[in-house]
């Protein structure tokens, strides 16, 4: 079995994030960037899939990112992947999930042997939309089962059953391998790395890629970029009431219908 785990670095989710200079995106200097939570869960059930399984016989983890993001695969790689693959060039970096799901797809495509299982998280923390993981099942053709919370693999290693939270119940779907599957918190509990396989991690091969390797070096096309980013607006401050409720009561819907205008 040969399982593939989708890792993206994305901002420290306690990190204080800052317009860049003209609007155009995210200031990235000095900002704590890390692996994505919930991808790291993807990383670990393959872990431990081998720890529990004979026929896993390779885990490859793959990023998309600046040269930068090749800190997640060798986070990734001490936790316990095989191999790595980065997509690292610019032309490749965009704000489209889908987008970014169909560049991992030809990734896939490239690497040519084929993948048993694909894992990745159930969202990315930066985003929060959800897309990567069904949009690159389509693009691959495969089924898929998102937000997974329980996983059984048969021992012939054709099919699976998993578990999933809806809405006042558990569903449980059977499916056959090869499968896309997106794990949600509480499956596992991502290992932290250990100083010794981070050292080991950087010995372990890794393969670089850019646009020209996967469609060409013309006509590879744009996904979405950021038109314009602001901050929020500053909260006015607070207006406080007093006197007798009736007043209080008077003034209050006076201050709804003149100042706030909403009534």
């Amino acid at each position: 079995m040969r399982i593939l785990t989708i890792v993206k670095q994305v901002p420290d989710s306690s990190a204080a994030i800052r317009v860049a200079a003209g609007g155009k995106g995210i200031d990235f200097t000095g900002l704590k960037l890390v692996a994505d939570p919930f991808d790291e869960f993807g990383v670990e059930l393959a872990v431990q899939l081998r720890e529990k399984r004979s026929d896993v016989t390779e885990i490859v983890a793959l990023t998309l990112g600046s040269e930068k993001a090749a800190e997640t695969l060798r986070i990734a790689l001490a936790m316990g992947a095989d191999v790595g693959i980065h997509l690292c060039d610019a032309k490749l970096e965009s704000f489209d999930e889908l987008y970014y799901a169909n560049t991992i797809a030809q990734a896939v495509h490239k690497d040519g042997k084929g993948f048993d299982l694909i894992l990745c998280g159930k969202h990315n923390i930066d985003l929060d939309a959800g897309a990567v993981g069904p949009a690159l099942a389509e693009f691959l053709d495969l089924p898929h089962v998102g937000a997974v919370t329980g996983l059984d693999i048969a021992a012939d290693g054709k099919k699976f059953t998993a578990r999933r939270r809806i809405e006042g119940a558990e569903e449980v779907v059977e499916c056959a391998l090869p499968a896309l599957l997106t794990i949600e918190k509480g499956l596992v509990e991502p290992r932290y790395p250990s100083l010794p396989n981070l050292m080991k991690a950087k010995k372990k091969p890794m393969t670089v890629w850019n646009a020209g390797d996967l469609l060409g070096a013309d006509g590879f096309g744009v996904g979405a970029k950021f038109e314009a980013i602001s901050a929020p607006p500053p909260r006015p401050d607070c207006k406080f009431i007093e006197g007798e409720p009736a007043d209080m009561a008077r003034e209050l819907v006076r201050l709804l219908r003149e100042e706030a205008k909403v009534l």
